[in-house]
């Protein structure tokens, strides 16, 4: 059995260097980095490569602030 190959790669978002383990999921840096389909696809509309987790983590609080500035405003047009 051939030993699963690693990744070294620079995020896209803040330049960090980091090991993509994608031939092992289970012991990639992104797997605790849990995204609902409309968070990963707000991400993957920005970047076409891997991030490390820190940016994963900080994009998905991006799209949550998000979300909740636009429902606020919302409702504060609808008064």
């Amino acid at each position: 059995m051939e030993p699963t190959k690693h990744e070294s790669k620079l995020c896209q978002h803040c330049g960090a260097g980091f090991e993509c383990k994608a031939g092992s999921i289970l012991l990639c840096q992104c797997i605790g980095v849990e995204l609902t389909s409309i968070q990963r696809e707000y991400i993957t509309q920005r970047y076409d490569d891997c991030l490390c987790r820190d940016c994963l983590v900080a994009l998905r609080a991006e799209y949550n602030a998000k979300q909740y500035s636009n429902r606020i405003n919302s409702v504060v047009a609808q008064r």
